[in-house]
């Protein structure tokens, strides 16, 4: 969960956002705590507190939505009071997920499912419309950055990109993959 965890950061990061990682919420009497939030994000001008969960699981879909239940319904629990924000402001809870056994599903455990397919696709879509020789990601977001390369030099790898999903196929239909 680091990789994703850490795309997440990097991009509220590189949007603006204070991000807090592995927010402990709930002490309880014996010193541990309800649970963990994985990502939170402040925007200081937008006024907009988003919470991720991202989540590598192979969970079925009814453990899937225990789990992130919890973390929503913990992260609506403290989050106001960790941020002394005022009760109106609204907070984004939002699952990311690697892939749904559910594809039309567009909510779990009280939160918006997001792809990790169509974060990339944000992410690369708002880096297509800048120019590398005047706004480089700088290098404190070293996955954003890498991404905003591959974006930029997205003629020259899609051929490369392609040949190796063709052979990916290959072997998973010869039963070596």
């Amino acid at each position: 969960m680091e990789y994703l965890q850490q795309l997440v950061r990097e991009w509220y990061e590189y949007q603006g956002y204070f991000v807090r990682e592995d927010v402990w919420v709930g002490l309880e009497a014996d010193g541990s705590y309800e649970c963990d939030l994985a990502v939170v994000g402040f925007h200081p001008t937008r006024r907009h507190v988003v919470h991720v969960e991202p989540s590598f699981d192979l969970l079925s879909w009814e453990d899937r939505e225990q789990h992130f239940q919890t973390k929503f319904d913990a992260a609506r629990k403290y989050l106001h009071r960790i941020l002394g924000a005022e009760p109106h402001l609204h907070i984004e809870y939002v699952a990311l997920i690697v892939s749904s056994a559910r594809p039309h599903a567009h909510t779990i455990g009280g939160g918006r499912i997001l792809l990790l397919c169509d974060l990339i696709a944000e992410i690369v879509q708002h880096l297509g419309r800048l120019d590398i020789a005047s706004a480089v990601v700088p290098d404190q977001w070293g996955l954003i950055r890498t991404l905003q390369f591959v974006t930029e030099y997205r003629e020259r790898l899609a051929p490369l990109l392609a040949l190796s999903t063709r052979e990916s196929s290959a072997l998973r239909y010869s039963g070596q993959g």
